[in-house]
């Protein structure tokens, strides 16, 4: 089987509009949440990551746009346009697009939203993105709640195989919407402090926004500095509940087993783990068992969620990057937010950002409806 490997990348965020810059804020343990306290969105004060709406707008006028573009399109196409440039790949035949999020352009149906209600079709989200940069083959779209920007990954790597594509691009975003923040609320799962994955007093989530974009190729001929290899990837649903996981962790831990058993490793060649770790009470404790049943107790490992907050859609692929970049500069980052250990089974979460000569990581990711998908990469260069 070919190799499939996870080339150049870009992430707009509150951190920055380069991998480089975000990953040089988490590399100084910078958080990019924010305290809103506006009745007007929500009664109580919450915590969550933002674009700058003027640093978007002014680069994303730079690619000289022919239409009018959603926010959500605006961080897409220029999170993307930045991947396109430094491959320097042909947009042909053999080149696919897969956009991943979980909510698309939702805030379309907002009662003084200027564009029309077509827009919140995720197929139309597709065609935009598509169209502006003149791709030859229709945008393939994941929503599937919280795990879609990696699991957009693993599809990716399958088409490839495949011999579907040879090359291709996957932009990931989701925005900050009064209609998603009132859908967590409802759970009573927004936290009016800054979230604190797999702490005892953890008291609940922050929902953020990023895009994040990858190259996805079978070309190791010009790969980005950071590139990584994939060597085994799983996707399992545990159909337990529209919104609570497996309390057994059953769907994470068979989307683990089949990543482990198709690269052929075990859990001692693992050198750190970037987890899902959303801070609420049974995604903790669920990973935590899932992590148990596969020996990796003892693995370092990190939530990002206390960076950027819970991202949706975009979650997957922006903590791929970082993780993509961690290896390359062997470092482990910290959790941040973490202090004292509030899930029942033992794990090794990471409380100073240190280094590490790191040759592989497993990447993990779950949502509602209980889908659950992991991914494990190793160094390329």
């Amino acid at each position: 089987m070919s190799k499939v490997y996870v080339s150049h990348n870009n992430i707009i965020s509150s951190l920055g509009f380069t991998s480089e810059a975000v990953v040089a804020k988490i590399n100084n343990e910078v958080s990019g949440l924010q305290r809103i306290d506006d009745k007007a969105i929500l009664p109580e004060p919450f915590y969550t990551s933002l674009i700058p709406t003027e640093k978007l707008q002014e680069n994303f006028k730079k690619l000289q746009p022919k239409g009018n573009y959603t926010r959500l399109e605006q961080m897409m196409i220029s999170s993307l346009n930045n991947v396109i440039k430094a491959s320097n790949i042909e947009i042909n035949q053999r080149v696919g697009l897969i956009i991943s999020t979980t909510k698309g352009n939702v805030d379309a149906l907002d009662e003084n939203n200027p564009f029309h209600k077509n827009r919140a079709y995720l197929g139309e989200l597709g065609n935009q993105v598509k169209d502006f940069f003149g791709f030859k083959n229709q945008a393939i779209v994941v929503s599937n709640a919280c795990v879609s920007g990696i699991l957009a990954v693993a599809i990716a790597k399958r088409y490839i195989q495949q011999g579907v594509y040879d090359h291709i691009f996957i932009t990931s975003g989701d925005v900050i919407t009064e209609f998603i923040l009132s859908g967590f609320n409802s759970f009573q799962a927004l936290s009016s402090a800054p979230c604190k994955p797999y702490d005892a007093n953890r008291t609940g989530i922050n929902i953020g926004e990023v895009a994040a974009s990858v190259l996805v190729t079978n070309d190791n001929t010009v790969l980005a500095k950071e590139a990584v290899t994939i060597i085994g990837e799983g996707s399992c649903n545990d159909a337990n509940h529209i919104s609570g996981p497996s309390r057994t962790g059953e769907g994470l831990y068979r989307s683990m087993q089949s990543a482990f058993a198709q690269a052929n490793i075990t859990a001692q060649d693992v050198d750190f783990i970037s987890a899902h770790g959303t801070a609420t009470m049974f995604n903790d404790e669920m990973e935590a068992i899932a992590f148990n049943r596969m020996n990796l107790s003892t693995v370092p490992l990190n939530s990002l969620k206390g960076y950027f907050g819970h991202t949706l859609g975009a979650s997957g692929l922006v903590e791929t990057i970082v993780g993509m970049h961690a290896l390359k500069n062997n470092t482990l980052y910290r959790s941040l937010g973490f202090e004292t250990l509030g899930v029942t089974k033992p794990i090794n979460v990471i409380t100073k950002t240190t280094e590490k000569n790191s040759n592989r990581f497993l990447k993990t990711a779950s949502g509602f409806g209980g889908c659950n998908t992991a991914i494990l990469f190793q160094k390329t260069n």
